[in-house]
C-alpha cells in the first residue's frame, strides 16, 4: 500500500471552542491565537492506494460547498475546493476513488463530498465511482440531529448519499467494501457513532483519529473540545484507544493538526500520553499489508 496525506480546505475557529475547558494560558502555547482568538485548523484527508485492491479516501474535509456568508461564518479560508487540487497533485482525480470512508457526517469532515458552491445551483455529489462507507449508528444521528449539533450537519447530504445507490452502513468491525483490510471501532464522546478506521498492516497499521483526537494537543488525556457531546466519556474512550494503539504499534493520523499528519503514541513514567516520531506529510508512504 501507499499512503498520501491530502490537505483540504482550512479553517480558523475559536481557540476556546477547540480546547473546551482548558484555559487559554495553557492552549495558546500549543496553537497561538490571532487577535480574534482564532486558531488555524487543517482538514486533512488520508488516501490509500491498493488497499484491498481499491483506492480509498478517508474523509473529504470541509470542501467549498458553503455560500460566501456561511464560508465566512465558519472560518473557511479558501474559496476553491482544495482537496481536488491535492488529489491532482498526487496524481489522482475524484473519479479515481473507489471508496470514501467517513468517520461522521459533520460538515468539516464530509463537506468535501460536494461540488463547490455555485449561485443558483443545488448541492451535487462528487466521487461518481465511490462507495460511501458510513457508520450505521451515526447515520441515524445525521437523520435526526440534536438541537445542540444540528448546525454541524449538511441537511441535503443524507438524501444525496441515498440517491447515489452507493452507500454502505457499517454496523460492526468491518465493511463489505473493504473486508479485513480496515478495522472499525466506534466512539460516542464527540458525536454518537463516530467511526474510527484502522488500516491494518504488519507491524502496526494507521488509524484515522478523526475528532476523537483532532491533533497532537488533544493526545493529552484531559484536553477535549467544546464541540464534544460527552467530554468525560470521550476521555475514557481516548485512554482505551491510546492504550490499544500503543500496545499494537498503530500510528495515529490527524485531520485537524496543521503541522503533523501522522505520529506514534508514547506514554511517560507519569502516565502522560504524547505524540512522537512526527511526520508532517505523507507522499506515497509505504505500508505493508
Amino acid at each position: 500500500m501507499k499512503l498520501w496525506s491530502l490537505m483540504g480546505n482550512s479553517q480558523r475557529l475559536d481557540g476556546g471552542a477547540m480546547f473546551g475547558n482548558a484555559p487559554k494560558a495553557v492552549w495558546q502555547k500549543w496553537v497561538p491565537a490571532d487577535e480574534s482568538n482564532g486558531i488555524p485548523l487543517a482538514c486533512r484527508c488520508l488516501l490509500v492506494e491498493d488497499l484491498a485492491g481499491r483506492t480509498v479516501l478517508f474523509e473529504t474535509g470541509i470542501g467549498a460547498f458553503f455560500e460566501p456568508k456561511l464560508r465566512e461564518r465558519y472560518g473557511v479560508v479558501e474559496e476553491r475546493h482544495v482537496l481536488l487540487d491535492s488529489l491532482a497533485a498526487a496524481g489522482f482525480d475524484h473519479a479515481d476513488i473507489d471508496v470514501v470512508v467517513l468517520s461522521h457526517l459533520h460538515f468539516d469532515h464530509a463537506g468535501g463530498l460536494l461540488a463547490p458552491w455555485r449561485e443558483g445551483e443545488p448541492p451535487r455529489l462528487l466521487f461518481p465511482n465511490a462507495t460511501f462507507v458510513v457508520g450505521a449508528r451515526h447515520w441515524e444521528r445525521a437523520l435526526d440531529p440534536h438541537p445542540r449539533d444540528r448546525a454541524s450537519f449538511i441537511a441535503e447530504l443524507p438524501q444525496l448519499l441515498l440517491d447515489s445507490g452507493r452507500l454502505e452502513w457499517v454496523d460492526g468491525t468491518h465493511s463489505q467494501a473493504l473486508g479485513d483490510a480496515v478495522r472499525f471501532e466506534v466512539s460516542d464522546g464527540h458525536t454518537p457513532g463516530l467511526m474510527l478506521a484502522e488500516v491494518v498492516a504488519r507491524g502496526g497499521g494507521v488509524v484515522f483519529c478523526a475528532d476523537l483526537i483532532p491533533g497532537r494537543p488533544w493526545v493529552h488525556l484531559p484536553i477535549t473540545m467544546g464541540y464534544d457531546r460527552y467530554p468525560e466519556l470521550l476521555i475514557d474512550e481516548k485512554q482505551a484507544f491510546l492504550d490499544d494503539k500503543l500496545a499494537r504499534g498503530v500510528r495515529l493520523f490527524f485531520t485537524h493538526d496543521t503541522a503533523c499528519a501522522m505520529a506514534r503514541v508514547a506514554r511517560d513514567d507519569k502516565g502522560r500520553y504524547a505524540a512522537v516520531d512526527l511526520l508532517p506529510s505523507l507522499t506515497g508512504w509505504p505500508l505493508a499489508a
